[in-house]
């Protein structure tokens, strides 16, 4: 099982295939995604990598959080989340990952949090019909009728469709292809729609309903710096480039 990656959602646009044939694709870029920390089964239970994107002003980091941070060598990120990986895809800390951590034409999954709708009627948010739009019905044309019976059950049910909060609601959108990669300037172009808003935040790891090309590195596409290495004798073994090391 292989690490995923954090990524911004730029917007949509379209790409020509060869045959003349336009694919509709969802732009994401990778804002400097580095290995921040890892989690062992010897100390944690679980073996998994954690990430972190994005930039943040030092003056609205806590404490803690800049030695964290510090510890791992990285600057302090907007943005941090952890990807469940096998004993053998641990990346090593401080390490860059790049575009081409995903090969053209496999599938991912992808989730991100939905557009936020504000209080939505019942129409809107679960696609009810309505009342009937003729006479005796009044102004209650966009209402959700009845929500609970007489005296028995002489209540309303929990999770009652009814209006509420429509959006802001954490959704995985399954396998979307990918289409291309562009390592220099960290972008990955997926096909279809992604959830959330241009700026968002999206995660982005391999299908599960669909099997891993054999062409994909393993653990995963990454540059390590040296300034970046975190030192030997803590836990993790330090990288040793000469200047900049691509796995």
């Amino acid at each position: 099982m292989r690490s995923g990656v954090i990524a911004q959602k730029v917007g949509m646009t379209r790409v020509f295939t060869d045959g003349g044939e336009h694919v509709p694709v969802t732009v994401l870029q990778l804002a400097n995604c580095q290995v921040v920390a890892h989690r062992t089964k010897e100390k944690n239970g679980y073996n998994a990598v954690q990430l972190g994107a994005g930039t943040r002003k030092i003056n609205t980091v806590s404490k803690a959080e800049r030695g964290h941070f510090a510890l791992a060598r990285v600057e302090p990120k907007r943005k941090v989340a952890e990807f469940r990986v096998g004993e053998k895809e641990l990346i090593p800390i401080g390490a860059e990952i790049t575009a081409d951590h995903f090969v053209v034409g496999q599938f991912v999954d992808v989730t991100g949090i939905t557009i936020g709708k504000g209080f939505a009627g019942p129409m809107k948010r679960w696609n009810f019909a309505g009342l009937r739009a003729s006479h005796g019905v009044s102004i209650s044309h966009r209402s959700h009728g009845s929500t609970g019976g007489r005296q028995d059950p002489g209540k309303t049910f929990k999770n009652k469709k009814m209006a509420g909060h429509m959006g802001v609601e954490r959704v995985t959108t399954l396998n979307l292809k990918v289409v291309q990669t562009d390592v220099e300037r960290g972008l990955i172009l997926v096909e279809g729609s992604v959830p959330g808003s241009e700026g968002g935040w999206i995660t982005v790891r391999d299908a599960i309903k669909k099997p891993l090309p054999k062409e994909a590195p393993t653990p995963g596409k990454f540059r390590v710096a040296e300034s970046e290495a975190p030192p030997a004798g803590k836990g993790e073994a330090a990288e040793a480039p000469a200047d900049k090391k691509e796995a």
